[in-house]
């Protein structure tokens, strides 16, 4: 079932102020924080919306605050896509589902990334595959929407910075309805 604006925006007011896996920010903040990111670098609409909703799926299954720690992958980048795919376009929801992958291909591709990442990061990296070998990153940037997702995961690994101002949720909403069809 495809979620709504409203839906979203619902999700976010209610749910978002928990703490992200482990990290010192709110699950919205984080989300704010990456939809920023994407907006002031001159991403497209729907990139900036990948980043808005790149961990809605937390939100969705209510991810435990100490799953990470106690080992639990809620494999929230597959989960969410029933509820996302019917309603938005494929340069929203691909980039959202391949966001850890691109993690596990950065971590390959590029040297110094790893450590780059903070401890929750590399926990939940650990829990979801690791970084990738050679073949599977040449498979991965191969995909369509490989590039889109790395720039989600660069926005998605900065966003995590205590107190820092973002526009709210209201401004990102007009573009989310926009991309959903829905008028505002």
């Amino acid at each position: 079932m495809p979620l709504t604006s409203d839906q979203i925006h619902t999700l976010f007011q209610t749910k978002g102020e928990s703490l992200y896996g482990g990290e010192d920010v709110s699950q919205l903040a984080h989300a704010l924080q990456s939809a920023w990111c994407a907006e002031q670098s001159g991403a497209s609409d729907e990139l900036v919306i990948a980043c808005l909703l790149h961990d809605l799926g937390h939100l969705l299954f209510e991810q435990g605050p100490n799953d990470l720690a106690e080992g639990r992958d809620d494999l929230h980048q597959y989960k969410v896509l029933p509820f996302l795919r019917p309603a938005l376009p494929d340069g929203v929801v691909e980039p959202i589902a391949l966001h850890v992958e691109a993690k596990r291909y950065l971590c390959q591709a590029e040297p110094g990334y790893f450590e780059s990442l903070s401890e929750a990061s590399r926990l939940s990296l650990a829990l979801q595959g690791g970084p990738m070998d050679e073949a599977a990153a040449a498979a991965f940037w191969a995909r369509p929407y490989a590039r889109e997702a790395v720039q989600l995961r660069r926005c998605d690994d900065i966003a995590k910075v205590v107190g820092l101002p973002t526009p709210g949720l209201d401004h990102f909403m007009p573009r989310l309805q926009a991309l959903m069809g829905e008028t505002a």
